[in-house]
């Protein structure tokens, strides 16, 4: 049986409802059942969410101006309810951990592929883990695809992934706004590529911005008004190489002046690997400039938010304690799987370094830890 030794000051958060306005703190950092929130003022325009343990937070016109005072509240309770972690240790027997659990649950970038190069020893180790049963699902933070073009790229790269197996943080964003019942009649900008754009159309969301503003230039002068669409209900931002200041001028006064308009970001990530050469800025940087000139915090719905995990379990009918996370980066796929519940590897083939993983200040530690997923092939367990 796989085991360790962790000290554990729990902490719980129940939330029956938040307005829309600024649930970010709640949905990107904390756990779903927290009674230090249980007092919250109760709003008339929350429901259900659909999707289990998953904070319910329902598109309305309504500001929270208590919002700022709970916050602070919430962070000297987090600081008090502090979660001590036993450190990580290598993966010595991979065959142990491939017998414990049904599901594993993979990052791409830095796990599967660094840029458009796979990484030594995947295809192998992806057929082993199949021929024994186990299902294997593709999560990415990247929302520059959408689910159909990731699967032409797993494709190109000679995997055999379905569709059904891949999700990506462009089809959280558009899945996250039908969990809540977003109005038919109002628009989604997007700060984003086109894989955001494919899935909200797939989703039937009517949306503007993306790409073909990648051009577009603001020309001040003398009493000059930016106008921008009313009907805008909701500002989804994700990474974009074709970012400019006129998204972030429209992005921002979509998000102040519409009532109720919501701020969602695919993800945080700082950086990513557009090649295999070095790391690149990334969504994080966008998605930094729009909370800065709102003032507000996102609403995370990729890693390391637990709406993709828990998505995922109710999908598919999996039981989170039966699931692997393996990623490369402790902030946002070892804190996913933390934060769902589930076993993690973390592998050091992508962003997280062994001194990394290792230094003192770094309160994050995962499950296991080895050099790549090809560690878990028979006479090729890690060695570091």
């Amino acid at each position: 049986m796989l085991s360790r030794t962790t000290a554990t000051a729990s902490a719980s958060l129940s939330v029956s409802s938040l307005t829309s306005t600024n649930p970010s703190r709640f949905l990107s950092h904390l756990s779903p059942n927290c009674s230090r929130f249980s007092g919250l003022k109760k709003l008339s325009y929350t429901f259900p969410n659909p999707l289990s343990n998953f904070v319910s937070v329902r598109w309305n016109r309504s500001k929270n101006t208590n919002y700022k005072a709970k916050r602070n509240n919430c962070d000297q309770s987090r600081m008090e309810n502090f979660t001590t972690r036993a450190l990580a240790v290598p993966l010595k027997n991979p065959g142990e951990l491939i017998d414990s659990v049904e599901t594993f649950i993979f990052d791409c970038d830095g796990v599967i592929w660094k840029g458009d190069k796979l990484i030594d020893g995947v295809p192998e180790t992806l057929d082993m883990l199949r021929s024994k049963g186990k299902r294997l699902v593709f999560v990415t933070n990247n929302s520059t695809k959408s689910r159909k073009q990731y699967g032409k790229k797993f494709e190109t790269l000679g995997l055999n992934v379905s569709e059904e197996e891949i999700f990506a943080s462009s089809f959280a964003a558009a899945a996250y706004l039908k969990s809540i019942n977003f109005p038919k009649d109002k628009k989604v900008y997007v700060i984003g590529e086109d894989g955001i754009l494919k899935e909200l159309e797939l989703a039937g969301f009517e949306y503007l911005g993306g790409p073909e503003d990648g051009g577009k230039k603001i020309e001040l002068k003398p009493g000059f008004l930016m106008e921008h669409d009313k009907d805008v209900g909701a500002v989804v931002v994700g990474f974009d190489r074709y970012f400019n200041y006129y998204k972030i001028q429209y992005g921002t006064l979509c998000i102040r002046e519409n009532p109720g308009c919501l701020f969602i970001a695919t993800n945080r990530d700082a950086v990513t690997h557009l090649t295999d050469a070095q790391e690149w800025a990334g969504g994080g940087s966008m998605v930094g400039a729009v909370s800065g000139s709102t003032q507000r915090e996102p609403l995370v719905v990729g890693k390391p938010s637990t709406f993709m995990m828990d998505y995922l379990a109710n999908k598919f009918g999996i039981l989170k304690s039966q699931i692997c996370m393996v990623g490369d980066r402790l902030d946002t796929d070892i804190l996913f799987g933390q934060n769902g519940g589930c076993k993690t590897l973390l592998v050091l083939s992508g962003v997280t370094t062994l001194p990394m993983l290792q230094n003192p200040n770094n309160s994050i530690q995962p499950d296991f830890y080895t050099n790549k997923i090809s560690d878990f092939l028979p006479l090729k367990a890690a060695t570091v």
